[in-house]
């Protein structure tokens, strides 16, 4: 469902605070069939993803040893799960990216093409 091969342009914003810049991955746009799927379910599907790959971090994210004592939940280059429609969103050069709170984050995947949003 989801194409894991994200694009990082050099001009993304830098997140500030406890936030993160996650890079979402692009939604295929054929079946493994090779069935085109249409535009507005391909949009649909991006802005309800729950995926994205950790890009940058604020200065503070997981610096609250309260909230979080064991340690940060991830780290830059990460695929992350985190919950639909979370987040600033916003396109870079066609490539869409969200600003999340470092608490957001529900899971480390290993690789979100094997997973489908159920």
């Amino acid at each position: 469902m989801y194409d894991p091969d994200v694009k990082v342009p050099p001009h993304v914003p830098q997140p500030t605070g406890y936030k993160l810049l996650v890079a979402m991955p692009k939604v295929k746009e054929k079946t493994e069939g090779g069935i085109i799927r249409p535009e507005s379910l391909q949009d649909a599907e991006q802005v309800a993803s729950i995926f994205g790959m950790v890009v940058d971090m604020g200065s503070l994210a997981y610096k609250d040893e309260e909230k979080f004592p064991t340690g940060p939940y991830c780290q830059k280059g990460d695929w992350i799960m985190f919950r639909s429609y979370s987040g600033t969103r916003m396109k870079i050069d066609g490539n869409e990216f969200r600003i999340i709170n470092d608490d957001t984050v529900e899971a480390v995947v290993a690789d979100p093409s094997k997973i489908e949003r159920a």
